[in-house]
């Protein structure tokens, strides 16, 4: 059987949350954002499990584009930063990628390209996030210009990226929704504004498209969730075993450093799982884990191989006791993983997307036909 730590991925649970996208943006259509490879899920098989639901992916880069279109996807895919030197274009092209433009170097040789045929572009505008993106007053130019060129370019979309949108009531996301709003009115451009948390939560951000992520990987991404967020299916549940048990007196020290010592005699389980696998070190002590379906806690500072966790009060607990770090329990009791990323100071994302490739993927559902 091998080392007992897993992730595994409900691919029913991903088609879920993707129609819960879909289904609160009916008059859009909903980009699946899967870079990352698939914030940690496995970019081809999660593609493949919305291949019939989705009309298009996105992805960061054109390596992650290629390791799809190698692994058998050809819907349209987006990539959301473009290219990163001119020459990447005839391989956009040959793979019959969607283009984001956010500087006008980008624009410069997108224009003097020579495509077979147009490449369907979405330009960026800084609206806010001052990351990527045109400033407002220079897009209407640099928008004039593309629609200029429909031997180059086609399908012309306005996209930004909201700072903010997590916060239920946030004047900055009220003023960068503002200004996209004007700009796009001018030029009558349509739009791809609504990340994950201004599609749960931001009905006014829905565009012709949004870009749904980590929801579809069953994160809440609202700060405090809402009626929607709270629909949100868990995709990964990262689990393993208890390896060896240890009784210690009170006043006993577990794990590097000593950090924490036993207030009472205590039952320590090892956990078969480490900052190796990707399993975040800045756990605290107390961080919630499921063993059994029971709730307890982490105890002592992670190690690379292994992490102790609190089974005095669990004495049905022994040596294979299933346990389970983030996800869901086979009696169907969750451990959510933004809970667990509250422990470690950090987001799921950090989380999703820090499990090394030692751990095995094992997939399960993604029917392939549509049942809403």
């Amino acid at each position: 059987m091998g080392r007992p730590l897993v992730a595994d991925i409900d691919l029913d649970a991903l088609r879920h949350n993707y129609r819960l996208a879909r289904d609160l943006a009916p008059s859009s259509q909903a980009l699946a954002v899967i870079k990352a490879d698939a914030y940690g899920h496995g970019a081809v098989a999660c593609a493949h499990a919305l291949n019939d639901l989705a009309p298009a992916f996105a992805v960061a880069c054109i390596e992650e584009a290629e390791s799809l279109r190698r692994g058998g996807i050809d819907k349209p895919i987006v990539l959301l930063e473009g290219i990163f030197s001119r020459d990447e274009l005839p391989r956009v092209e040959e793979l019959g990628l969607w283009l984001s433009v956010h500087s006008e170097w980008q624009v410069e040789a997108l224009l003097a390209f020579r495509p077979r045929a147009p490449i369907p572009t979405w330009i960026k505008v800084d609206s806010g996030m001052h990351r990527l993106g045109f400033a407002p007053e220079h897009l209407p130019s640099v928008w004039h210009r593309l629609q200029d060129a429909p031997d180059r370019v086609s399908g012309l979309h306005l996209m930004s990226h909201f700072a903010t949108a997590d916060l239920l009531d946030d004047d900055y996301f009220q003023h960068q929704l503002a200004r996209i709003n004007e700009l796009a009115t001018s030029l009558d451009a349509p739009t791809c504004l609504a990340n994950s948390p201004a599609t749960l939560a931001w009905p006014r951000a829905h565009g012709a498209w949004n870009r749904p992520g980590v929801m579809l990987y069953g994160s809440n991404p609202l700060e405090g969730g809402n009626d929607a967020s709270r629909k949100l299916k868990p995709v990964m549940t990262l689990r393993s075993e208890i390896i060896a048990i240890r009784d210690i007196e009170a006043g006993e020290p577990v794990g590097y450093g000593g950090r924490w010592k036993a207030p009472r005699r205590s039952r320590i389980g090892v956990v078969a799982a480490g900052y190796g696998d990707g399993y975040d070190r800045h756990a605290i002590d107390g961080t919630p884990v499921l063993v059994e379906g029971q709730r307890t806690c982490l105890v002592g500072k992670v190690s690379m191989d292994m992490l102790t966790v609190d089974l005095t009060d669990l004495p049905q607990a022994g040596i294979g006791s299933r346990v389970v770090l983030w996800g869901q329990d086979r009696d169907g009791e969750i451990l959510s993983i933004d809970e667990v990323a509250s422990y470690c100071d950090t987001i799921s994302y950090t989380l999703l997307t820090g499990i090394l490739p030692r751990v095995p993927r094992h997939y399960h559902g993604g029917v392939q036909a549509d049942e809403a």
